[in-house]
């Protein structure tokens, strides 16, 4: 089972903002937004840095996917 990261850039268009936004409201590296658009892992930090930075949940911005 792997994960989907579709949802958080579809919340991003909806907000009109761009993934260097996100990376700059949440604190995050490059590499690590590099990791989500290629649906890699990345920690429940990094999960918890996204959803506090957007006011959302993680459903909202994942899903897991059959391979």
């Amino acid at each position: 089972m792997a994960v989907s990261y579709k949802k958080l850039w579809k919340l991003l268009i909806d907000r009109n903002l761009k993934k260097k936004d996100l990376e700059e409201m949440a604190g995050v590296s490059h590499y690590t937004m590099n990791k989500l658009t290629r649906d890699n892992n990345v920690t429940v930090d990094v999960l918890e840095k996204v959803c506090r930075a957007l006011g959302c949940s993680p459903d909202e911005i994942m899903e897991f996917v059959d391979e």
